[in-house]
């Protein structure tokens, strides 16, 4: 009996082993092609459908985002979007605020196909 455990134990740990490479190799390699993150919370799950579409500007807002890049980068990837002053159910477009650690804030119109700029504090 004690000859069968340790025959399937060490089974078992080699099927493990197996699998955590594969695991891994798995991850690393989709990481580092396509940049892929892993977004579990709604902040971070948010942001990541807003970069996803194309995005236009109101009148005057385009120009300062296309010549300031770090600007875009602080809302679009860093950003806290602010969902108690944020409209998540309105229709079509739900409406987002977002605050960048410079205590700037947009407010975005996410639709389905586009995210518009609206205003820049």
């Amino acid at each position: 009996m004690g000859g069968g455990f340790l025959r399937r134990l060490g089974w078992y740990l080699v099927g493990l082993s197996l699998g955590l490479v594969f695991l891994v190799f798995f991850v690393q390699k989709k990481a580092g092609e396509k940049g892929v993150e892993f977004c579990y919370f709604p902040n971070c799950r948010v942001l990541k459908d807003l970069r996803a579409k194309p995005i236009t500007y109101s009148p005057g807002l385009e120009a300062r985002f296309s010549r300031d890049s770090v600007l875009w980068h602080s809302f679009f990837t860093e950003g806290n979007v602010d969902f108690r002053k944020s409209d998540t159910k309105a229709e079509p477009c739900k409406i987002y605020r977002i605050k960048n650690d410079a205590d700037r804030v947009i407010i975005v119109e996410s639709c389905a196909s586009d995210v518009k700029v609206k205003s820049l504090d």
